[in-house]
């Protein structure tokens, strides 16, 4: 399994409900841009869902794009993938949460670690430090499963 969204469309439904019982507005574009990125089914960058939008529409910004995404990412329905700087759907789009994701350098698929002792864990150790932590960003790089078999 390269990602965990095999129905694309399915997702969207659930991000549109999510985003109704909380009293969101998931504007046209907004919902276009979660599309797109449901659709590639592995981390895309905003310069490409940008390039796709253009494709569409022909005048899509920079700016709106990056609006949208940070929508999206502030209501937990995708994740930023920070050392690869692209952006990949939620498995559990009606709950915030932070995960770790393994990343294959090989074919670029993203798999997100659906495992709340991870985290909980980091949260522990900074509280022990006396730290008080923000945000979490745990991404480990490797092979997946189908890369290391080829």
């Amino acid at each position: 399994m390269h990602h965990h969204h095999d129905d694309a469309h399915g997702f969207v439904a659930a991000v549109e409900h999510a985003s109704e019982a909380r009293g969101l507005r998931l504007t046209p574009l907004r919902k276009e841009v979660l599309e797109l990125i449901a659709a590639a089914g592995k981390p895309i960058k905003a310069y490409d869902l940008l390039d796709q939008l253009r494709e569409r529409h022909g005048n899509a910004a920079p700016p709106t794009v990056y609006r949208s995404l940070d929508f999206l990412l502030e209501q937990g329905f995708i994740h930023k993938l920070e050392s690869i700087n692209a952006y990949v759907s939620c498995h559990h789009p009606d709950e915030a949460h932070q995960v770790p994701f393994l990343i294959c350098d090989n074919c670029a698929s993203a798999q997100e670690v659906c495992d709340a002792r991870v985290a909980e864990l980091i949260e522990a150790q900074a509280r022990a430090f006396g730290f008080r932590p923000q945000a979490q960003t745990l991404e480990v790089h490797g092979l997946c499963k189908q890369c290391r078999k080829s």
